[in-house]
């Protein structure tokens, strides 16, 4: 048989926050071969909202059952959405799988915030809903003591569908340092509050994203028809899962700045200076797969989009030069979260806007926010833009435009955080990501588009 139908494969698992994915890789031209995707929803437990962990989990096995060349897959790699835990029992029945946009567990604020480490240690700012880990832990601790008392494990979102599909229970960094409240990432450990509390002992041993926990469970085996010698790896957190296919590609001493888009718009940049993080514009040190504090800010610009768009009409240039001639714009912010949490979102000279010109009002409102958020990090070097934002059509070249001075390119042809996969399936000379400069656009009236915005937004 020819060697190129036998070499093996990988399957990522991308659980994210509004939708869930299979896809099969082939390592050695980093191609995907097909993929499964569907989309998430929660559910409402007796206590609060939760991640419909159950559905996921039955649509996984069949989406890995009916996998292209099942046979040949060899690894498998879990990326998952932050903020995200699920407890389980001594049994290993789920307790509970908190949704961090639950508003319940906003009401142990007053007691949670005297109780949590500072910012200059975690670098995790004080978000709301249940945005920091920590807070839906002592919610539950203190609201439902009979549930927590049954609680044996914590797993982080990545590392539950690695125990699920292999039996074996981990814990990794990039999740517990993504604005947990749980780590501390100058010192590689647990935050005092997680320690006082005992949650620290809840949490399985910390591996590193790419360590193998071991074959499919024979169960998951018979059910999926998948080698029962197929390994499963630890997992990462999906943003850095973005991070690292660059981190992995590039000179690690020089600075670059890297676009995450998805529900969330994460920007991160390496070599930043942490000094100029601020709690109360949520920037914080994510923890890159390696252990290293990185400089990040975010935004949830998906949401964010789809709220000011309003359809599913793409931008084009003529609807982009007459909405910026018209100075129709959206001020922030749609969703919870970013530098501008709390305030409520809304548009200007928009009256009778077509689809697309709605879509390109979106799309300069996520560019003008990415701009001023590299500002406010002080990031430096090359902007690469991955995930659904580099396939809009205009967004790279708006960034640009904003950004004159800067190379701005986009990841083309790895929209399921291939690279990363492949990296930490242990194919470290996998194809580095394909990346297409940002098209140059005559913008002349954006500065000025630029200045009415920000005068509006930040004053």
């Amino acid at each position: 048989m020819n060697q190129a139908m036998t070499h093996p494969l990988i399957a990522l698992i991308d659980i994210g926050k509004t939708h869930a994915k299979v896809l099969v890789i082939d390592p050695e031209t980093g191609a995907e071969i097909r993929g499964s995707r569907r989309a998430n929803a929660v559910v409402q437990g007796p206590s609060m909202r939760e991640l419909d962990v159950e559905a996921i989990s039955q649509w996984l096995l069949d989406a890995l059952r009916d996998a292209p060349h099942r046979d040949r897959i060899r690894t498998i790699v879990p990326v998952a959405h932050g903020a995200a835990a699920v407890l389980v029992d001594r049994e290993n029945r789920v307790i509970a799988a908190p949704d961090y946009e639950d508003a319940c567990f906003e009401r142990v604020n007053a007691e949670y915030r005297q109780q949590r480490d500072s910012y200059q240690s975690t670098y995790s700012p004080d978000l709301p809903l249940g945005l920091n880990i920590g807070r839906q832990l002592f919610f539950l601790q203190e609201a439902q003591p009979q549930l927590f008392s049954r609680v044996e494990h914590a797993l982080l979102y990545p590392q539950f569908w690695a125990w699920r599909l292999s039996g074996v229970m981990a814990s990794e960094v990039t999740s517990l340092g993504c604005h947990s409240d749980l780590w501390l990432p100058r010192e590689q450990s647990f935050s005092k509050l997680a320690r006082a509390r005992g949650w620290d002992k809840l949490f399985p041993p910390t591996k590193l994203a790419s360590d193998v926990l071991g074959p499919i469970s024979a169960e998951v085996a018979a059910t999926t028809g998948l080698d029962p010698q197929c390994q499963v790896a630890c997992g990462i957190h999906d943003s850095n899962a973005s991070y690292l296919k660059f981190l992995t590609t590039r000179d690690h001493t020089a600075p670059f700045t890297v676009i995450s888009s998805g529900t969330w718009t994460v920007v991160m940049a390496n070599r930043a200076d942490l000094s100029r993080l601020r709690e109360d514009k949520d920037m914080l040190a994510s923890v890159d797969a390696f252990g290293s504090p990185v400089a990040t800010a975010r935004f949830m610009g998906g949401r964010e989009y789809e709220a000011i768009a309003g359809t599913d009409s793409r931008p084009n240039a003529p609807a982009l030069l007459n909405v910026i001639e018209r100075q129709a714009m959206a001020l922030p912010a749609f969703a919870s979260g970013g530098p501008f949490a709390g305030r409520e979102g809304r548009l200007i000279n928009a009256d009778n806007l077509s689809g697309s010109e709605r879509a390109s009002v979106a799309t300069l409102y996520v560019a003008l926010m990415c701009e001023l958020l590299i500002e406010m990090l002080g990031a430096e070097g090359d902007v690469l833009i991955d995930g659904p934002l580099a396939t809009n059509p205009l967004f790279g070249s708006v960034l640009s435009a904003l950004l004159p001075t800067r190379t701005v390119a986009l990841s083309s042809g790895d929209g399921g955080n291939t690279r990363a996969a492949c990296y930490l399936a242990g194919f470290h000379d996998a194809q580095a990501p394909t990346m297409t400069p940002a098209a140059s656009m005559p913008l002349k009236s954006l500065p000025a588009y630029r200045e009415t915005w920000r005068k509006l937004t930040l004053s």
